[in-house]
C-alpha cells in the first residue's frame, strides 16, 4: 500500500473505458464507503448517501439514461441511444454520491454540499489506495431530474457525482498540473 503523501501526490483519474474487472470485493466496498463517510461534516448532518451500481444494475441504470435521452432527443440515432445505455457499464462498480441539505441554523447548504464533495473525493482516494482505478464523473444525466427520479433520488436530492471504480487495464497518464505560483497567493 503506498505511503499516504505519495498516494496523494500521484493520484490521477483513470478513464472508465480503461478499467476492467475485477472490481472491489464486498469488504473493500465497505472500506471505501466507510472512508467516504469520514469527511468534515459540520453539525453531524450526514448530508450525503451512496447508491451502488454493480452487476446488472449498471445496465438497468443505462436503460433509464437511454430512455430519457431518447425522449428528450427524438432526432437521436440508434447508435447515440446505445451509447447512452453504456454510460455506467465500463467499470465494474459505480458509486453514486447523493447530496442533500437539511435546514440548520449554523450549517448553510453550501457547507453541506461541500461535505458531499469531500465524500466523493474520499471514495476516489480510498479506491486508489486499494489499487483500483477511479474516476469521478457527472454528465448531462447527473443533472436531469427524470434520470434522478429513475435512480430513486428524492426531489430535494442531487447527484454530486458517479465514481467509477475498477482494475486499470493500462497505466493512467498524468496531466499537467497548475504550478503553485499560478494558484497560490499569500495574504
Amino acid at each position: 500500500m503506498p505511503d499516504a503523501i505519495d498516494l496523494l501526490k500521484t493520484r490521477r483519474s483513470m478513464k472508465p473505458r480503461e478499467m476492467t474487472g475485477p472490481g472491489p470485493s464486498p469488504a473493500e466496498i465497505d472500506t471505501i464507503l466507510t472512508i467516504g463517510a469520514r469527511v468534515p461534516d459540520h453539525g453531524k448532518l450526514a448530508p450525503w448517501r451512496f447508491i451502488l451500481f454493480e452487476g446488472d444494475a449498471r445496465a438497468r441504470a443505462g436503460e433509464i439514461i437511454a430512455k430519457v435521452f431518447a425522449k428528450k432527443n427524438p432526432q437521436a440515432s440508434s447508435a447515440d441511444i446505445e451509447n447512452e445505455k453504456k454510460r455506467l457499464t465500463d467499470a465494474p462498480l459505480v458509486i453514486g454520491v447523493v447530496s442533500f441539505t437539511k435546514p440548520h441554523p449554523k450549517v448553510p447548504p453550501w457547507e453541506q454540499e461541500l461535505s458531499a464533495g469531500a465524500s466523493a473525493m474520499n471514495i476516489v482516494t480510498a479506491a486508489t489506495a486499494l489499487g483500483y482505478g477511479a474516476c469521478w464523473l457527472t454528465g448531462w444525466f447527473a443533472f436531469d431530474r427524470d434520470v434522478l427520479d429513475g435512480f430513486g433520488l428524492k426531489p430535494d436530492e442531487k447527484l454530486a457525482g458517479l465514481i467509477h471504480i475498477g482494475t486499470p487495464s493500462k497505466p493512467s497518464e498524468d496531466r499537467p498540473r497548475p504550478p503553485l505560483s499560478d494558484i497560490v497567493t499569500r495574504f
